[in-house]
């Protein structure tokens, strides 16, 4: 069985190991123990992935937390739709934050042109 050490995730991941036990203290990774070490699994490797991941894509670690509890039951389907209920809320969002995004882009794109004329057209009076 693969294993890692703290060191070696926190390097993998360019996380800090004091994030690594923050998860660990939140019960989202649970590494066995041998004296003061942590030795990590494959399951804490992956898990440590989705946390990373779910945080950039605007998880809370509690709603982590739920996604994992709910993975790791026995799959019902009222549990299957209270993931997928929370799946589709957070889709909502980011897609309301894309179409925000898109709109910044466009405005900045617009200012961005209006400096440029303004610079040409200061720039054609001293010349």
């Amino acid at each position: 069985m693969e294993t890692f050490k703290i060191s070696e995730l926190a390097k993998e991941f360019d996380i800090t190991t004091r994030s690594i036990r923050f998860y660990e203290d939140m019960g989202l990774i649970e590494p066995q123990r041998k004296g003061n070490m942590r030795i990590y699994a494959r399951r804490d490797k992956t898990r440590l992935k989705l946390i990373l991941r779910g945080k950039r894509l605007g998880f809370s670690l509690a709603e982590i937390k739920e996604l994992f509890a709910l993975y790791d039951m026995d799959q019902s389907d009222n549990q299957l739709f209270k993931m997928l209920n929370i799946i589709d809320e957070k889709e909502a969002v980011l897609k309301r934050q894309l179409e925000d995004i898109s709109i910044v882009l466009g405005e900045l794109s617009t200012a961005r042109e209006r400096c440029k004329e303004a610079l040409r057209l200061s720039q054609s009076k001293h010349t």
